[in-house]
């Protein structure tokens, strides 16, 4: 699905974000791993221990250039920061300052991409800010009365819509 140009463009990009980290931090780092699965909603996963960065095919062939702007040095910068300090908060602030310090990018956690290409089977529920898809799996937690979730920006507990 990813073209091998594609591909070619997001490696040169992944060595230019290592070479900015290398000269940052007067070291050499290894240079991980792409791969590209599918893997849910998430646009790209820092797998820290295998020193490899999974990207979604599908989200990336819809938002290309979020993929090298945002996308990548997300991903880099977890690696960077298991690399250094080892385990720490996800996105603490060690990760924060390597986004914003040594890639100049906002420490952004969460992708805001067209997830209708996935045709993920979601249930439509309300808040006090409209309408929320959640995953199946959500859903069923609902139901089985083992979870209740949130709006992230009303923070009112979701209900399913009629």
């Amino acid at each position: 699905m990813i073209s091998a140009s594609d591909k070619q463009l997001l490696n040169d990009r992944l060595e230019e974000l290592y070479l900015g980290a290398d000269s940052y931090f007067r070291r050499t780092f290894v240079r991980p791993t792409l791969t590209f699965r599918r893997s849910g909603r998430h646009a790209g996963t820092a797998f820290l221990q295998q020193n490899r960065i999974n990207l979604h095919p599908v989200l990336f062939v819809h938002n290309q250039q979020a993929y090298f702007s945002d996308v990548l040095p997300h991903e880099v910068s977890h690696l960077l920061v298991y690399q250094l300090y080892g385990r720490v908060k996800p996105h603490g602030k060690e990760w924060q300052a390597m986004m914003q310090e040594v890639f100049n990018c906002a420490p952004e956690t969460r992708h805001e991409f067209d997830l209708s290409p996935l045709n993920i089977p979601s249930v439509r529920y309300r808040c006090g800010c409209g309408d929320v898809e959640l995953s199946i799996r959500r859903h069923n937690a609902v139901v089985r009365g083992q979870r209740q979730y949130q709006c992230r920006k009303c923070r009112q507990v979701l209900y399913q819509s009629a």
